[in-house]
């Protein structure tokens, strides 16, 4: 792992060195544009994408992507297992030493990624949160559930002794020997809680920065409800008071 000696102010001044690992259901509105974005990064070594089992078009369009851009691995599930559970598909395939969720749905910026790498390639941070807590611009959107993920992070932090501002957001950046030693169990949204609580036993150096938010509607295609924030409080005690 490199080290800079200054803090990057653009994608452009990263050489590439992310994997970056999407999964994806039923996205074939933003699908293209999310991976255009992607590749277009400089930090961007290689994106691997994980289909859920898409009912839409989405597939469709992902099987032309391996062929345009050599950088892009597509895998599939034959039958819909959930986010995290495409996550864990797409984390065991990574090559690069550094490892980033990334949506597909372009509620979160490719732009941004030299945000999350500058503590990581400096030499400080061994994983890296994201924040739409921290000041970043970001679509205004639904009350309820900002107060949702503020009650989860509080509950998260109590059990990890961490002090996150945004313990549910999309994009955590890791060291790849990091992420790929941890055993994954959650197949939905359970992931973030699961993940946070794993990687705060492991003692490692964690930052957390800013970054902009352009959420979705329901209309627009947002999937997560209040089911999952339930799943997210039995994955908060179940990985904070258990030992692996």
């Amino acid at each position: 792992m490199g080290t800079i000696s200054r803090l990057p102010k653009s994608n452009e001044e990263i050489e590439p060195c992310l994997s970056v690992v999407m999964p994806v259901y039923n996205e074939e509105h933003t699908i293209d544009s999310v991976i255009e974005v992607v590749l277009a990064q400089r930090p961007t070594l290689e994106l691997i994408v994980v289909d859920d089992c898409s009912t839409d078009g989405t597939l469709e369009r992902l099987k032309a992507w391996p062929a345009r851009d050599p950088r892009v691995q597509l895998h599939r599930h034959e039958e819909n297992r959930g986010k995290g559970a495409a996550l864990r598909t797409a984390i065991s395939k990574a090559t690069g030493p550094w490892v980033i969720i990334q949506d597909a749905d372009l509620e979160y910026e490719p732009g941004e990624y030299h945000l999350l790498l500058a503590p990581a390639l400096s030499g400080k941070a061994d994983v890296v949160f994201g924040t739409r807590f921290g000041g970043g611009v970001h679509r205004v959107l639904y009350y309820w559930h900002s107060v949702g993920n503020r009650v989860l992070t509080t509950l998260s932090n109590i059990f990890t002794d961490l002090c996150l501002t945004d313990m549910e957001v999309c994009y955590k950046l890791f060291r790849r020997d990091i992420i790929q030693g941890i055993r994954m169990e959650e197949n939905r949204f359970g992931f973030e809680p699961e993940i946070t609580a794993k990687v705060a036993k492991l003692g490692v150096r964690i930052y957390e920065v800013p970054i902009s938010y352009n959420g979705r509607t329901y209309a627009e295609g947002k999937k997560i409800g209040w089911k999952d924030g339930f799943s997210a409080l039995r994955c908060i005690l179940k990985y904070s008071l258990t030992d692996e």
